[in-house]
């Protein structure tokens, strides 16, 4: 059977961004990462062990061809240098390592962060699109193209769009946990060429490319914990890596995530030099209605139009509660919207939570501190503790009880 990743454009845009960055500021780090199935499965993931690997195998084999490259190159915020490291780089197979305990599946990236971090994406879509091939895809699909034309229907007569100040920008970030790729293409192409009037792009580079699309992406958790394990003061880590960033760019990914230690820690370090440098923020966890108005109270506070700046929302997204989100904030702030699974695997069936988090980086524990306590991840729990201290961040409600 063909492999599921064929292409090493067939991941998130910011995974490049993030991988040059790092590239360039901290190439020595090490760093771990760890594959979590948050959710109940209908079968033990354990059973997929020995295709995972096969996928694997084929993953390791793979290059940037010319074609590849080129475009990457083509994108203005991408580096010479990096193109060239892409030009020779090849995930090594001994930095991966998959096995089954019980019903549980482990799969753990380990070594020089350059050549791990991008295993993510790819590990995730393949282990989801290995899940639902043991489902009816021939029902799937049938369910999932109706679906598909109730959200196009929704689209096509949104009519408060000239009513609203800013207009409602629709974007793709469904790779990770997509039904397939083939679906994913099928999915995307359809909301461009139906309602491209909405439809602005997708976080899927080989989609960008394919279908002639803004390729869409910025930072990820990562990026900003690995901060936490790289010599500057704990309680300064956040700020060490915005200030990297805004070195590396110049102006542009111009959208900072803001929940590794949660939004208020995010904007206690978000002063008026990064409120004026970056474009906007990313909503990962929380309440988005209540971290949209932090978030314009803060641009107000700080005397910057919220008008000139962006929210984007991710956080587990469909169609309508983007929309609610819209009505609230659009006359106020610009606003953007990336919809992950209800956009790609919205198909009748109970979809998995997967995620390839990284858990160490140069030996020592790192941690998200999410605003919704499930998102949460850390293996040390007094390493987790220290960080909540260092932040003052309270323990969640139950765990405290």
């Amino acid at each position: 059977m063909k492999p599921i990743i064929t292409s090493l454009l067939d991941t998130d845009l910011y995974k490049f961004t993030m991988w040059q960055a790092m590239l360039h500021r901290h190439p020595q780090t090490e760093a771990e990462y760890e594959f979590v199935c948050r959710t109940p499965t209908a079968f033990p993931l354990a059973e997929l062990l020995p295709e995972v690997e096969r996928e694997l195998d084929a993953l390791c084999s793979l290059r940037f061809d010319q074609g590849e490259l080129d475009y990457l190159a083509g994108l203005r915020f991408m580096k010479s240098d990096f193109i060239d490291f892409l030009r020779i780089f090849q995930f090594q197979r001994a930095f991966i390592r998959a096995w089954a305990e019980g019903d549980r599946l482990h799969i753990v990236a380990k070594g020089p962060q350059v050549h791990v971090m991008g295993f993510e994406i790819y590990v995730l879509a393949i282990v989801n699109e290995l899940y639902f091939r043991r489902f009816d895809a021939e029902v799937a699909l049938v369910e999932g193209r109706k679906r598909l034309q109730v959200k196009l229907a929704q689209l096509k007569h949104l009519a408060v769009e000239a009513k609203l100040h800013n207009p409602f920008e629709l974007f793709d970030f469904g790779v990770r946990r997509r039904f397939s790729g083939a679906w994913q293409r099928e999915v995307v192409q359809a909301f461009a060429q139906e309602t491209a009037q909405w439809f602005k792009g997708t976080s899927n580079v080989l989609l960008a490319r394919d279908l002639n699309l803004v390729p869409i992406g910025t930072m990820a958790h990562e990026y900003l914990q690995t901060y936490q394990a790289l010599g500057v003061r704990l309680r300064d880590f956040q700020v060490a890596a915005l200030e990297d960033w805004v070195q590396e760019y110049r102006g542009d990914l111009g959208i900072a995530l803001t929940d590794t230690v949660g939004m208020d820690a995010f904007l206690a370090d978000f002063d008026m030099y990064f409120a004026k440098l970056f474009d906007g923020l990313r909503h990962d966890s929380g309440d988005p209605f209540e971290w949209g108005e932090k978030a314009i109270a803060h641009y107000d506070k700080l005397r910057i139009a919220p008008q000139s700046k962006r929210l984007v929302f991710s956080d587990g997204l469909d169609l309508d509660t983007a929309l609610a989100l819209y009505h609230r904030f659009a006359d106020r702030i610009q606003c953007g919207f990336g919809i992950g699974t209800r956009l790609t695997n919205d198909m009748g069936l109970t979809t998995i939570n997967i995620v390839m988090k990284l858990t160490h980086a140069n030996g020592q524990p790192v941690a998200k501190i999410s605003d919704s306590p499930g998102k949460t991840l850390c293996n040390d729990e007094t390493y987790l503790a220290y960080l909540r201290q260092v932040f003052n961040i309270p323990e969640p409600a139950a765990k405290a009880a």
